[in-house]
């Protein structure tokens, strides 16, 4: 039996006065269909916390920096210049945040455990041939193959997240769940510096294909899958494409499904936009991928411009792990004079904050849009999640000129320590909840705008990467990051934008979205 989707939505206009000025406007809202609660068998968000636990995703971060403590060697064992070696990680950041735009819409159709058993299998095998690679071509092709699989985990894993906790819980399991990949490039040093110095520049990938094969086994015996057809707005736009095409519309009985009844649509029974397409009629119609379009949802979530101004201030925030685990190292080496593994236990340093600030972050992300809702009753809009932020705007790039100076006076090792933990526990503190509200402000598509943001961050990780080294060696580690500084400045200002007319922006897009519906 079909069940009668929720169409509530927040409908009371409030304009905010000065004993207000510390939450967001709530807007009057279009109802619509509230896809994010329509019921479904076997609901994820009702299983115990113990069917929510998930391993796997640490492989991302630590795939992309395992390699950095054995560089050296691999230069002499291929042989290899220090340009392609270069070229190696960039392409692996780079894919890595490309290819989930292909996994999402997969995962939008056939469901996110296909995702995770193809990806990781293709992780393991990659780790395998570029463990034994005797040429740096041989190397490079299959690093961006090990990007490839790598690539899924982290960035499906979020749409998971929203698969299996309603939004007033997202921001602290996500602070939780990126506690694995913000660790992974603070302990890839490390890791990687000991399994060089015991087994060559091969151990560290030995050891990925040994850990990619025990995650692909837990996924392929243990993973149920999280995700549920009608909770998908990209499953629902591609189901309904095939049933205008289909002379057997009628015949499925669309119009007539009911619940208690009552209609799923009551006032737009002949509308098939305007419903939600219940599981007793999608068996009927088999989708494949022929099916999977990775490009329109994309271009769905971009034509909406609260996205763009997100997803580029989170892109930059979190292109920041990268850059300062990159430079920071070169400087330990070259003016400090460590070791490997003395340089892997500085970042920890950095890998802590980033683990703290994603907890402290996501749990007062949480308890801030759950205030904001109680003081509204039970009102509420994305937006609330940024308002937590405001403190970390202003304190990040601060803490990130303060490091500029630091590590440019080479001053004792203890003083990097305490602002690379800052600027770690601070970056991540804003960048949860953004990630939060970009999956909030979603509904329905939340792998495809997680995919989008690892795109982001991809591709402006690419660009830091190769334009760091120059800027660090032409002005210094000082001007360097006060130059990042005010980028990430820039951020701050694009986060405060959405933060006041996100709302606006989404009610008129989805008005815009509804015409277009209805001009069909």
């Amino acid at each position: 039996m079909a069940m009668k989707p929720d169409i509530s939505r927040s409908t009371t206009e409030s304009n905010l006065g000065s004993e207000n000025d510390d939450a967001a406007t709530v807007v009057h809202e279009q109802p619509i269909l509230d896809i994010e609660h329509m019921p479904v068998a076997d609901d994820p968000r009702q299983w115990s916390n113990f069917r929510k636990v998930a391993f796997g995703s640490m492989i991302a971060g630590l795939a992309g920096n395992i390699q950095n403590p054995a560089i050296d060697e691999m230069e002499r064992d291929l042989p290899a210049t220090a340009s392609q070696i270069s070229l190696s990680l960039s392409l692996f950041i780079l894919l890595q945040g490309v290819v989930p735009l292909v996994w999402a819409s997969i995962s939008e159709v056939k469901g996110r455990r296909l995702v995770y058993i193809v990806s990781l299998a293709i992780f393991t095998v990659g780790s395998v041939v570029v463990a034994t690679s005797q040429s740096i071509g041989l190397l490079i092709g299959f690093r961006c193959f090990q990007a490839a699989g790598s690539s899924a985990v982290m960035s499906i894993g979020a749409a998971t997240l929203a698969d299996i906790y309603d939004p007033v819980e997202r921001g602290t399991k996500m602070g939780i769940y990126y506690i694995a990949p913000l660790l992974g490039p603070s302990l890839g040093s490390i890791l990687g510096g000991g399994l060089t110095t015991a087994f060559t520049w091969r151990g560290p990938f030995y050891f990925l294909a040994i850990m990619g094969g025990v995650v692909f086994m837990s996924f392929l015996l243990f993973f149920k899958d999280t995700f549920r057809l009608e909770r998908s707005l990209t499953y629902q736009s591609v189901l309904k494409a095939r049933l205008r095409e289909a002379p057997m519309k009628k015949t499925l009985g669309v119009e007539n499904v009911k619940h208690d009844d009552e209609k799923v649509c009551p006032d737009d029974t002949k509308d098939i936009e305007k419903q939600v397409i219940p599981s007793e009629v999608i068996p009927e119609i088999k989708l494949g991928l022929a099916d999977v379009n990775p490009f329109k949802p994309m271009a769905f979530i971009l034509r909406r411009k609260y996205n763009l101004f997100m997803l580029t201030a989170s892109g930059l925030y979190f292109t920041f792990a990268f850059v300062v685990v990159y430079t920071t190292s070169r400087t330990l080496g070259t003016y400090y004079l460590y070791d490997p593994m003395k340089i892997g236990l500085v970042l920890l340093s950095y890998g802590i904050g980033t683990v703290c600030g994603s907890i402290v972050g996501g749990r007062w992300s949480d308890y801030e849009l759950l205030r904001l809702k109680t003081k509204y009753k039970g009102e509420s809009t994305p937006e609330m999640r940024l308002r937590c932020t405001v403190h970390g705007l202003i304190i990040f790039p601060l803490c990130v000129v303060g490091y500029a100076w630091v590590i440019q006076e080479r001053v004792n090792i203890a003083g990097v320590c305490v602002m690379l933990f800052a600027c770690g526990f601070v970056s991540i503190f804003v960048y949860t909840s953004t990630l939060a509200y970009i999956v909030d402000s979603n509904v329905g598509r939340s792998s495809s705008a997680v995919a989008l943001n690892s795109c982001f961050r991809g591709t402006f990780a690419f660009i830091f990467e190769e334009i760091a080294v120059p800027m660090q060696d032409g002005l210094g580690d000082g001007w360097m990051y006060t130059i990042i500084a005010v980028v990430m400045a820039v951020s701050g200002v694009f986060t405060v934008i959405v933060m006041l007319k996100g709302s606006k922006w989404r009610r008129e897009a989805e008005e815009r979205e509804i015409a277009g519906s209805n001009a069909k």
